[in-house]
């Protein structure tokens, strides 16, 4: 009798959405989220953000080790908030 395995979670078009995304308003402003959630959050491309970034219409990332990049929840919360505006 085979058993079927559940796939798991991953980062292409079965999971398209990062759990960060579906609860950004849920994070404290102190959290850090990824590219993938900035993205989502702005509907941008990666080119975009970094776009943003470089000419100052948007917050710069943190460099939070070797090889990771995040952006601040309360920093994102400001950028969306004057875009409302």
């Amino acid at each position: 009798m085979a058993t079927e395995r559940t796939p798991s979670p991953s980062r292409d078009a079965k999971d398209p959405l990062p759990s960060a995304l579906l609860h950004f308003d849920t994070l404290p402003d102190a959290a850090n989220v990824r590219q993938r959630v900035v993205k989502g959050l702005f509907g941008v491309s990666d080119a975009t953000v970094w776009r943003m970034v470089n000419r100052g219409d948007f917050p710069a990332p943190r460099k939070l080790s070797s090889n990771v990049t995040g952006w601040n929840v309360g920093e994102l919360r400001r950028c969306l908030k004057g875009k409302e505006a």
